[in-house]
């Protein structure tokens, strides 16, 4: 037996709950005991287990009760139903919500120990599905991140090393580089993979409606609020929530997602009354989230909440050796996509996708493939067919500075912005992307 396997039994007799434990351990099993169904909740909650074995006919929290909980927070938990008053209505009942198996007591421990045994095996088969699926999609799915450079590899493989853990993830990186092909990984190779998978862009709504967006509301909270509403993270439960442009959020919808970060409970607008949940947060931001700790404008608590793990993902301009590679992976999407017949990219061409600095990052490049799509006419991508900004190459190219040994670092940040700032024609944003840093740090050093 594997050791590994942690198994819940649920069982208002303490003399059969004792029984089986002695059973599964001998066996080799981490054996977990509740005297009822709701210790068997709050155990559940808090430790990852594989097997949940309950009674059915139990005072307070029945066994139906504590399976519809398991299905609901924890899908690839399998569970077994047992009574001694065991009939075809409560096995039938047992079975669409999701049980594995149904016995009858007394137990038999070679019945017992089989059902166990197949449980374990299903969840097994069923997580190397997931697991098979989830490399299928990266290999033929267009929303994959393309690219064999370093740094994007050692965020892909950091990727598969957390996705199937509950960890809270914060992910990194400025705009148009893939965070949400990341949190998108993340999901498909999670065991929440099969529940809700809800993404809200934390910058797109003001705050007054994000609020409501994210906690729901009851009927009358508010001027209009004719009818209750559930918000995000209730449509989240049990699958995964994915906040994007988290440096947005105000001050004191930051303050409610701490809460809901550390006790897993919100309150919806209007409401005194808690609503429990179980959803895995994932966000996503282009910000300098220290720099804006230092200003004052984020929390520095709810960062060390989301920041459990980082992930960031590199901009175009560090992984250079991508370019040709995601340039042919958008021709072959564009040239399906608008119906055309276009063999390749000229060699100049390609010299000049590879020496832009793309500030936009891979949407940019994506965005510009396109555009060179439409308007060729001889059926090869040449620099003709190219925007002039990235075949000017007073505007367009990457750009050097001499830097003689000796200097400060202060003198060499300052020629650095300086002269980022004259290949952007003093436009601050876009030097502030090319730099990866926020616009206003460009400000304040100037």
């Amino acid at each position: 037996m594997d050791k590994k396997h942690h198994i819940l039994l649920v069982d208002d007799e303490v003399a059969h709950l004792e029984t089986l434990k002695r059973l599964f351990e001998k066996e080799g099993y981490r054996v977990f005991c509740a005297e009822g169904g709701k210790s068997a909740i709050s155990i559940i909650r808090q430790n990852p287990i594989n097997l949940v074995i309950t009674d059915l006919m139990m005072p307070e929290v029945d066994g139906i009760a504590v399976l519809k909980f398991v299905k609901k927070t924890r899908p690839q938990t399998e569970t077994i139903l047992m009574s001694a008053f065991g009939t075809v209505e409560k096995a039938v009942e047992g079975m669409k919500e999701g049980a594995y198996d149904f016995v009858t007591k007394p137990i038999k421990r070679a019945t017992i120990l089989k059902a166990a045994r197949q449980a374990l095996d299903r969840q097994a088969l069923v997580a190397e599905n997931r697991k098979l699926r989830a490399q299928i999609a990266e290999l033929t799915d267009e929303r994959a991140i393309i690219g064999q450079s370093s740094t994007i590899r050692n965020a892909l493989d950091l990727v598969k090393q957390v996705a199937d853990t509950d960890v809270t993830v914060l992910i990194t990186g400025e705009s148009g580089t893939g965070k949400e092909l990341v949190a998108r990984m993340l999901v498909e190779r999670s065991e929440r993979a099969n529940e809700a998978f809800i993404i809200v862009n934390c910058a797109a709504l003001p705050e007054s409606i994000l609020e409501s967006e994210l906690f729901g509301f009851e009927k009358g909270a508010f001027t209009g609020a004719s009818q209750a509403k559930t918000g995000k993270f209730e449509a989240a439960d049990g699958g995964t929530l994915f906040l994007d442009e988290i440096g947005e959020l105000s001050p004191s919808i930051q303050v409610k997602l701490l809460r809901v970060l550390q006790e897993q409970e919100f309150d919806r607008l209007g409401s005194t009354v808690p609503t429990k949940i179980n959803v895995r947060i994932l966000a996503a931001t282009n910000r300098d989230l220290d720099e804006e700790i230092r200003l004052g404008t984020f929390r520095e608590d709810l960062y060390y909440r989301l920041n459990v793990l980082k992930i960031h993902v590199p901009n175009l301009r560090d992984r250079r050796s991508d370019i040709p590679l995601l340039a042919d992976h958008f021709l072959n999407k564009m040239r399906e996509k608008n119906r055309r017949n276009i063999s390749g990219i000229t060699g100049e061409a390609m010299n000049h996708l590879s020496n832009y600095a793309w500030p936009g990052n891979v949407r940019e490049l994506e965005n510009i493939i396109e555009r060179a799509v439409v308007v060729d006419k001889d059926g090869m991508i040449s620099s003709d067919d190219l925007p002039s900004h990235l075949t000017n190459t007073s505007e367009g190219s990457v750009r050097s500075i001499e830097i003689q040994i000796g200097t400060s670092l202060d003198e060499i940040e300052r020629q650095v912005i300086h002269e980022t700032l004259r290949s952007t024609n003093g436009d601050k944003t876009e030097a502030a992307k090319i730099l990866g840093i926020a616009a206003r740090t460009i400000y304040r050093k100037i």
